[in-house]
């Protein structure tokens, strides 16, 4: 971007960051579409929670409640936790931007994995902060890593668990270990968008090491499992102390009704999540094996999509296995943007997206019956 010479001027480090681009959703094809580019649910939001916000219709004149108190008290109850500790967002992209500009003073740093989150970056640079990034070790967070990184300036330390896009996750001691080197002024940001779909024994989303710290917060989302990416909500779980800043510079009434009514709705039906939960269980193993036997590396994923690696030969790459699935129809993630140019990421889809995926990939790898 080029600055005028004249006029207003934002803050430098504004124009650092590159806008983030979301998963293609395939507007401009003709045929049927399917979306795979961004994580979302194959299964749709709970029946109860379309319904809720149907319902939510019938008082659009009125303001939300500004402290998204039904749907504090809601999470609070499912998960055991005092309300007060919670604070909701315009899901936890919000969230993560709302640290940021709360704890950071131009040339104070944040610092994350290699192929973490965009938005840890987008966020750090526009508070006017320094993004700091960690190596990783087979696409996988390092805890040592990320600790050589934190200096005098470092305010933030932001864990994707599981991360996206590689679906990787720290087991909980290693995330203990993370917090244990960190000093008490730096806050470590548990980004646990994923948490719903992981089944793993070692594994804890972050809400017993806030319980225990006063410098440890986590996020999380219901655009994933609950299906309500298109109402942008979000919670994060805090020491009091920083429940108390978020909202101090939050919006007002950051929340809408709609969103507060079916998030409230989707909490309740567990069984519908845990439908989604098991869907994506079956699905996840079967991808990797499938498309692993036809020479596509895939990275061994926890949360509900997987990252494709294609070889660097013509035809075959991960470019031209996007070009193929466009034309059937089919819309995955290119990662140029996290710095893995041969892979694609694609979502956990319904049955017949996996199957077609399959089909597609194995006329491009060139044989195998899927």
């Amino acid at each position: 971007m080029t600055k005028q010479a004249t006029g207003p001027q934002p803050r430098k480090s504004i124009l650092e960051i590159s806008a983030y681009v979301p998963g293609s959703s395939g507007g401009k094809s003709a045929g049927p579409v399917i979306k795979l580019s961004s994580n979302e649910t194959p299964l749709g939001p709970s029946p109860a929670a379309t319904e809720a916000y149907a319902a939510a219709a019938e008082g659009l004149e009125f303001y939300p409640d500004g402290g998204a108190t039904a749907l504090r008290e809601a999470i609070a109850t499912k998960y055991g936790l005092n309300p007060v500790h919670i604070v909701c967002g315009a899901g936890s992209d919000e969230l993560i931007s709302l640290l940021c500009h709360a704890y950071l003073e131009p040339g104070d740093e944040t610092v994350y994995s290699q192929h973490g989150f965009l938005m840890y970056r987008i966020a750090t640079l526009a508070a006017g902060g320094t993004p700091v990034v960690a190596p990783e070790t087979d696409l996988t967070a390092n805890v040592d890593a990320i600790l050589a990184c934190v200096t005098d300036r470092t305010r933030l330390v932001f864990l994707a668990n599981p991360n996206n896009p590689t679906g990787t996750y720290l087991p909980y001691e290693e995330v203990k270990r993370l917090h244990d080197g960190l000093p008490p002024n730096v806050i470590l940001v548990i980004d646990a968008a994923y948490a719903e779909y992981v089944r793993r024994n070692d594994y804890g989303s972050g809400i017993e090491m806030v319980s225990n710290a006063g410098n440890v917060v986590m996020t999380r989302t219901f655009s994933k499992i609950y299906g309500l990416a298109a109402l942008r909500l979000g919670w994060a779980y805090c020491p009091e102390a920083i429940a108390d800043v978020l909202n101090r510079i939050r919006g007002p009434f950051n929340v809408n009704a709609p969103a507060i009514r079916a998030g409230v709705a989707a909490l309740a039906d567990s069984a519908f999540i845990e439908k989604a939960a098991d869907h994506n269980e079956e699905w996840l193993p079967w991808l990797t094996e499938k498309l692993t036997a036809i020479g596509i590396g895939v990275t061994p994923s926890v949360g509900n999509f997987v990252l494709l690696h294609f070889p660097d030969t013509d035809g075959k790459r991960a470019a031209d296995a996007d070009a193929r699935l466009q034309a059937r129809g089919v819309y995955v993630r290119r990662m140029e943007a996290y710095g893995l140019p041969g892979c694609l990421r694609m979502t956990v889809g319904s049955a017949e997206a996996n199957r077609l995926v399959l089909e597609i990939l194995t006329d491009l790898m060139g044989g195998g019956n899927g």
